[in-house]
């Protein structure tokens, strides 16, 4: 696992619309469905309708992201080049 576990990681989430979190270390990618970041405890992959990146301070580690979340999920897989082309057809 790389995940370069170095501070701390926290996540609210206010009525599957709005997540703010810590220690996120890089936006991968993301769209209005998809949003791949990595975190102080790995890759996180969020899904949803109309997803936006509200607030972004990768110095703080911190984001805000607002829409309608359906799914959030921890993982170890890296992210492979055939996920940019799902994500952007």
């Amino acid at each position: 696992m790389d995940n370069n576990n170095t501070g701390e990681h926290n996540l609210t989430i206010e009525n599957r619309e709005k997540i703010e979190m810590n220690g996120i270390q890089e936006v991968i990618t993301f769209n209005e469905e998809k949003i791949i970041l990595k975190s102080n405890l790995g890759r996180l992959d969020i899904e949803g309708e109309e997803l936006n990146i509200k607030k972004l301070n990768l110095d703080k580690e911190n984001i805000q992201i607002n829409g309608y979340i359906n799914s959030f999920e921890y993982t170890d897989k890296p992210v492979n080049k055939n996920i940019f082309k799902k994500i952007f057809k």
